[in-house]
């Protein structure tokens, strides 16, 4: 027989995803809008991150989203259909983290990041093709289109790995602080 989560509990839990959703947002918009190298932003980091550990799916989904939404007020915005593409892939990154939950982070986070990096840069680069105007409209258009974007995808990967890291890294960090913690709160209460 299981017993039914309290009212309490379920807040708690919701209270706990939006502060970190806000934070991971945020995190993804003030990234992006310091000086960093092309692509070196957690945003697909912070989506693998909210996928893995918020409780509350919509809210993984809205971690990078909103934090590209919240930058690209202040950035502008290029074509509308590149956009499509580009928030489209990193849509992917909460579904990569939700499936990789299932395995421990050690097991999980080079493939995770491996994924979501080209996702990112598959969608991404066909959309630049598609509607940049920049690249012909053929196989040739679009193999020059990803043999130009190679070197920025050192940059996505480079970047998406430190921020995992630093995401998922920091959390294992807390979590042993705060176990660490807990024997003593109950011991002096």
């Amino acid at each position: 027989m299981t017993t039914m989560p309290t009212a309490n509990r379920i807040s708690q839990n919701l209270r706990t995803d939006l502060l970190l959703a806000a934070f991971l947002i945020a995190l993804v918009a003030v990234a992006r809008l310091t000086p960093h190298a092309w692509n070196f932003a957690p945003v697909i980091a912070a989506g693998l991150f909210a996928g893995a550990t918020l409780g509350t799916r919509s809210l993984a989904f809205a971690v990078p989203i909103g934090g590209m939404l919240l930058s690209d007020i202040v950035l502008g915005s290029d074509h509308w259909g590149i956009k499509a593409f580009v928030y489209a892939s990193l849509a992917a990154s909460p579904l990569i983290g939700m499936f990789a939950r299932r395995f421990r982070v050690s097991v999980m986070l080079v493939p995770a990041v491996l994924s979501g990096s080209l996702i990112f840069f598959a969608a991404s680069n066909f959309a630049v093709w598609l509607f940049s105007g920049m690249y012909s409209l053929d196989w040739a258009g679009l193999a020059a289109c990803y043999v130009a974007a190679l070197p920025f995808f050192q940059y996505t990967l480079a970047g998406e790995t430190f921020w995992s890291v630093a995401l998922f890294g920091g959390a294992w960090l807390v979590q042993r602080a705060t176990a660490r913690r807990a024997p003593d709160a109950l011991a002096h209460s």
